[in-house]
């Protein structure tokens, strides 16, 4: 079932989304070459802590850190270690935080310096594939529709959209209906009402679309040791329109990029 959410409770969604935001921004001033994931893992813990919030995914279902930290051909579910990055790489960092009773959950994928122009065009694509299937979150559309929106995309691009790994719900708990898969049809699945919250967040590959869990219980790679890219934003519906709780800004503030992609896609989403 969908919990609906007020708008004061999703004020305080827009809280804790936010110390996801700037504890991203955090890590994004850490990563390069040499750092080890184990190391981002313990600065995003004691930033959450600082600004009054628990770490979200700390102890959930068992789980052993504060982030997901994934590189490369590693998907979701990454567990930090004492491996350092290297020059190329690439990393998703995912994150979550609790505070005020509801959860913030978002996600970036990060450059470690310089990488292969193959590998930032699937950064690229994934990242637009984001923005394009938020856009269906819209009064009267369905979960289809955000689904198909994002497969269409990405795969007229050749990349592969990982099937057993979905977006959700999300408020007083870390996953609530409804689940959000990055593949479907226009039409189909639950429709979207007034007041809910859910995350977002394409899962793409540079190869085949199909998985493999390792043994540690949650580490996911691609089947073929392509990269794989991922990103999440938090998203309201609100007056029918989609509005973006979390924000990639200060990811960008540290890294020195000039982006208006946020500001672009509020306009957009005025006039839907």
């Amino acid at each position: 079932m969908i919990e609906v959410k007020t708008r004061d409770e999703i004020e305080l969604m827009r809280e804790s989304a936010l110390i996801v935001s700037r504890t991203l921004g955090e890590m994004a001033k850490a990563i390069k070459p040499g750092v080890t994931t184990l190391q981002l893992d313990k600065m995003a813990e004691e930033y959450i802590r600082d600004h009054g919030a628990e770490p979200g995914f700390l102890g959930l279902y068992g789980f052993p850190n504060t982030l997901c930290v994934s590189p490369n051909s590693q998907v979701v579910h990454g567990i930090p270690n004492a491996n350092p990055l290297l020059e190329g790489d690439i990393v998703s960092i995912d994150c979550g935080a609790l505070k005020n009773g509801f959860y913030g959950d978002h996600a970036y994928t990060f450059a470690v310096g310089e990488i292969a122009p193959e590998t930032q065009k699937l950064l690229q694509v994934t990242k637009e594939s984001l923005y394009i299937g938020i856009s269906e979150f819209k009064a009267n559309n369905r979960v289809g529709d955000v689904g198909y929106a994002i497969q269409q995309y990405c795969e007229n691009h050749g990349y592969g959209v990982v099937r057993e790994l979905v977006g959700h719900g999300l408020g007083k708990k870390m996953h609530e209906d409804p689940e959000m898969p990055n593949y479907g049809k226009r039409g189909k699945g639950k429709k979207f009402v007034e007041g809910m919250v859910v995350a977002i967040e394409p899962m793409i590959n540079m190869g085949t679309h199909r998985i493999k869990q390792h043994l540690d219980g949650w580490t996911i790679t691609t089947l073929d040791n392509k990269p794989s890219a991922h990103f999440e934003h938090n998203v309201a519906l609100l007056d029918g329109k989609p509005e973006l709780l979390s924000t990639f800004a200060f990811i960008y503030e540290a890294l020195g990029i000039k982006s208006d992609e946020e500001t672009i896609f509020r306009k957009e989403a005025l006039i839907l």
